[in-house]
C-alpha cells in the first residue's frame, strides 16, 4: 500500500514549502463532493498526526489519513505542464469513472 510522488511533483512541492517558510510536507486526502462523489484534497501539513501514514519521495513527505488510503492506494501525484497550463495530476488506478468536468471521481 503506497502513494507516490514523481520527481516533478516533489520538486514543485519542496519549492512551495520553502517559499511558505514552514511545513513538514503535504496532506493528500479525498472529500465527498461533485457529481461523481469524490474529489482530491491537497493541503500543506505543518505537523504529522499520530495516525498519519507517511510516504516520502524525493525528500518530500506525503501524509495520508488511514481512512483515505482505501481511495488513494496506488495513486501517483505528478506535476505537469501542458501548453500554457500547469498543475497537479493524479494517476489513481482505483478510479472507475470521472465526471465530465474532471473535478470529481468514483472508485
Amino acid at each position: 500500500m503506497a502513494v507516490t510522488l514523481t520527481e516533478a511533483a516533489a520538486r514543485h512541492l519542496a519549492n512551495t514549502i520553502v517559499r511558505r517558510g514552514k511545513g513538514v510536507g503535504v496532506r493528500l486526502g479525498v472529500t465527498a463532493t461533485g457529481c461523481s462523489g469524490l474529489s482530491y484534497k491537497l493541503e500543506y501539513a505543518d505537523d504529522v498526526a499520530p495516525d498519519d501514514l507517511v510516504f516520502e519521495e524525493h525528500g518530500v513527505k506525503l501524509l495520508v489519513e488511514p481512512k483515505n488510503l482505501a481511495f488513494l492506494d496506488g495513486t501517483e501525484l505528478d506535476y505537469v505542464r501542458e501548453g500554457l497550463n500547469e498543475g497537479f495530476k493524479f494517476r489513481n488506478p482505483r478510479e472507475k469513472d470521472r465526471c465530465g468536468c474532471g473535478e470529481s471521481f468514483r472508485v
